[in-house]
């Protein structure tokens, strides 16, 4: 199995984020603070400083760790060399089920650029052709409508709404449940090409 640990789209790249990207890392989430937190959860109580370099370092080690177990593959988004946001895939699951969820978040400057859409379907192709995994599933909050915009670019398939799914900023919410499997990415692995959201790779 290939293992490409940096991942290209049409504009973006994607990589494991390392120590040396913490002080752009922390910039762009304490300049967006405000408007990152109303999407997600609240940091466990005693943690300390959720963008501080003691928990960043922390994270990149667990990271690494997951990723060489199989468990999650987790990447900054860089655009011209510029870290702009996250995108990971989560949850792992082998077996007879084969699946994994993403989850991601873009520095409030670049959103609506369609930027997360490559970054996703980036990981798509990481998933699908390199990891061989069958069923990928993202969780959106509905008042969330950038991010359900996304899901309308990707041509995901919405399969219902999950009630007070994820504890996000200390209120349990509803998330619309999308997703793509194996059979979808080929069919529309080609829209993604003609569209500008993927480019072809080099082999």
């Amino acid at each position: 199995m290939k293992m490409t640990m940096i991942l290209r789209a049409n504009r973006v790249t994607l990589r494991p984020l390392k120590d040396a990207d913490f002080d752009a890392w922390r910039e762009v989430r304490v300049r967006c603070g405000d408007w990152l937190s109303q999407w997600e959860p609240l940091p466990p109580e005693g943690w300390g400083d959720p963008n501080g370099k003691r928990l960043y370092t922390s994270r990149c080690v667990a990271r690494e760790q997951e990723a060489r177990s199989g468990t999650a593959h987790s990447f900054g988004v860089f655009l011209d060399g510029r870290f702009i946001g996250e995108a990971n895939l989560s949850g792992i699951q082998r077996g007879p089920i084969q699946t994994a969820s993403i989850g991601y978040w873009i520095d409030q400057e670049y959103a609506g650029r369609g930027l997360i859409p490559e970054a996703v379907a980036a990981i798509f192709r990481f998933a699908f052709e390199d990891l061989g995994l069958h069923r990928i599933q993202i969780s959106i909050v509905p008042r969330n409508t950038a991010s359900l915009n996304v899901a309308v670019k990707l041509k995901l398939r919405h399969e219902g709404l999950a009630l007070r799914y994820i504890e996000i900023n200390g209120v349990w919410e509803d998330h619309n449940i999308f997703a793509i499997t194996y059979e979808d990415w080929l069919q529309n692995r080609r829209y993604y090409m003609d569209s500008m959201i993927l480019k072809l790779r080099s082999r």
